[in-house]
């Protein structure tokens, strides 16, 4: 079995308001629950064949450079939506989305 490119497993980073907080949840202290969130979060878009162990691997390739593990990875398909164009009745293309959670300290960009 060959290896997959990396850059054909992960698309792109997937920059959204939610996305940003949840970036961010390890910043913040003003709740006790959120409090526990130590570990930096990061929202990308996947390939659909793709898995949890691929995905991990991709991003680990991809920031060598940072030096950066992965903790966890969650998965999320989400559905195609129904869209009209000129009155055409169609779909906007679904898509994967992948959760990647890294180790306590690691970041993928700097703080300036």
């Amino acid at each position: 079995m060959f290896k997959k490119n990396p850059y054909e497993v992960v698309i792109s980073r997937y920059i959204t308001e939610k996305a940003q907080v949840l970036q961010q949840l390890q910043h913040n202290t003003s709740n006790p629950s959120v409090r526990k969130c130590e570990k930096p979060k990061y929202v990308f878009v996947v390939d659909k064949r793709a898995n949890k162990k691929e995905i991990a691997e991709a991003i680990e390739e991809i920031y060598v450079d940072k030096n950066i593990k992965v903790a966890a990875v969650n998965v999320i398909n989400v559905k195609p939506k129904k869209r009209t164009v000129r009155g055409q009745a169609g779909f906007k293309a679904g898509f994967k989305k992948a959760i990647v959670t890294l180790q306590k300290g690691d970041q993928l960009e700097s703080n300036v």
